[in-house]
């Protein structure tokens, strides 16, 4: 607005300079009076410019006025509008309530149920349906895992099975010696007995001359001192010179020449397992195990297959096969001097290996393959795994009837003391329990349950070979469960 007003007032200063101008020649009076006359008009111009400038501030005020006014109106019904809900909500607030009470009152009628009552059902409902679910879980979750550890271990162990072709025979703890005619037994026998007393007091055998025709029996559960026995005996029979000193001369040249055929059985074993580098005292504990037995199965052999399983399980699991092949081999040495030694055969074998130079990794599997340490590493369950395979598979070992009898006592034993269960059966020789739960007392949830504890239990309180499975039989269907 200050920039019209200026641009006017210099527009009419030119204006008044070129009126001057032209009428320069003018009398003064009349420039006066037409300056005069100038400037009246200016002032009145710029008196109406003021005019009409109030007018749109004072128009732009009253619209600024009424719009706020408007405002506050608005603000002001919206806080009446705000009370009126607080109001009313408070009101229905309180129906709520009374309505709450008149329907919990009601509830409790019709039910015949206090609140707490009701509320305790409800949980009680709430923790069934929770068992449920969890049950489910659990044997969806140990199907899903039975299935995929049976298929990677099938697929492991006949993999294994198929590349191993071992012996089938069981051995025993007595040695028969042929005769060439039943007039040698007098001479074994020797008057008054000397020569056969002097017979079992070096070798601590015992020599059965009975009715068998042609045949002389020796019994000993030490197989180094029965084979002792027998090599005497034969080279005794082969000179036909029987006296207690030829006996004793006898005696200690078979016994020096089994230690040496000892060392070549040990040599002859790990060249065969594929493991070099053992120290002679190991090698010698390992060729006496030629001549010893466990359940009928010669713990050599058994001592060289289960290297070469645990070395092909080794390499499908990508292990160390060469650990798992040399605490394979060398696991039982400590059977060779259990008689001598005490403590655990697997404890007396791994402290062994330490002190002739195994590693630690070898020494521990050893030790770990019957848990008496926990397993901590891939290859000490290997071994675990392969001498339980070559002790479980048909025809390896023999088992008396003692122990029979004895472990199908526990197996139902541990499975008898739970609550709700009625009969156990042990079948299949040990390998199966069949467990009769009460319906009643047992529903198809709790039996799943039931069966993953009995068979934590028997994996935790006994050893077996390969696998038992459990199960449990109710009226509306069975559960089963391997362990």
């Amino acid at each position: 607005m200050e920039i019209l007003i200026a641009a006017a007032v210099l527009a009419v200063g030119i204006v008044v300079a070129a009126a001057l101008m032209s009428r320069s020649r003018a009398t003064p009076q009349a420039v006066r009076e037409e300056v005069s006359a100038v400037r009246a008009e200016v002032a009145a111009g710029d008196a109406a410019r003021r005019d009409s400038k109030d007018e749109r501030v004072s128009q732009d005020i009253d619209r600024q006025r009424a719009e706020l006014e408007r405002r506050a109106d608005e603000v002001e019904k919206r806080a009446r509008d705000l009370d009126e809900d607080r109001v009313q909500l408070a009101e229905a607030r309180e129906r709520f309530g009374r309505d709450r009470t008149l329907l919990q009152r009601e509830l409790e009628r019709v039910s015949g149920m206090s609140a707490s009552q009701a509320k305790a059902v409800l949980l009680k409902e709430i923790e069934e349906d929770s068992r449920h679910a969890h049950a489910k879980v659990l044997r969806q979750v140990e199907e899903e895992t039975k299935r995929e550890a049976e298929r990677r271990v099938r697929s492991i162990l006949s993999v294994a099975m198929q590349r191993l072709a071992a012996s089938h025979a069981a051995e025993t703890t007595v040695s028969v010696v042929q005769l060439s005619s039943d007039d040698m037994k007098g001479r074994i026998i020797g008057r008054e007995g000397r020569n056969i007393r002097a017979l079992e007091n070096l070798t601590g055998v015992d020599f059965i001359i009975d009715d068998t025709p042609n045949a002389v029996v020796l019994s000993g559960f030490d197989g180094v001192r029965r084979e002792i026995a027998r090599m005497t005996l034969e080279r005794l029979l082969s000179d036909g010179r029987i006296h207690p000193a030829r006996i004793e001369e006898t005696y200690y040249q078979a016994k020096s020449e089994l230690e040496a055929h000892i060392v070549e059985e040990g040599e002859s074993a790990a060249l065969e397992a594929n493991v070099a580098g053992l120290d002679p005292e190991i090698v010698k504990l390992l060729g006496r195990l030629k001549f010893r037995t466990s359940y009928g199965q010669n713990v050599l052999a058994h001592s060289i297959e289960t290297a070469h399983l645990a070395a092909m399980m080794a390499d499908e699991l990508g292990a160390s096969a060469k650990t798992a092949r040399r605490a394979a081999l060398l696991h039982d040495v400590g059977k060779a001097v259990s008689h001598e030694i005490e403590g655990p055969h697997a404890l007396v074998a791994g402290d062994f290996a330490r002190r002739h130079g195994e590693s630690e990794a070898v020494a521990h599997a050893m030790e770990a393959h019957h848990n008496e340490v926990d397993p901590q590493t891939v290859e000490a369950v290997i071994v675990q795994a392969a001498d339980a395979l070559s002790g479980a598979r048909p025809g390896a070992r023999g088992e008396s009837l003692e122990q029979y009898v004895k472990r199908l006592r526990e197996l139902e034993q541990i499975a008898t003391r739970h609550p709700g269960v009625d009969k156990v059966y042990a079948m299949q020789a040990g390998r199966e329990i069949r467990v009769m739960v009460q319906p009643g007392a047992i529903d198809d949830d709790a039996a799943i349950v039931l069966s993953h504890e009995i068979a934590r239990e028997i994996e935790k309180e006994l050893e077996y070979p390969g696998q038992i499975k459990v199960t449990v039989i109710r009226e509306s269907r069975a559960v089963e469960y391997a362990k």
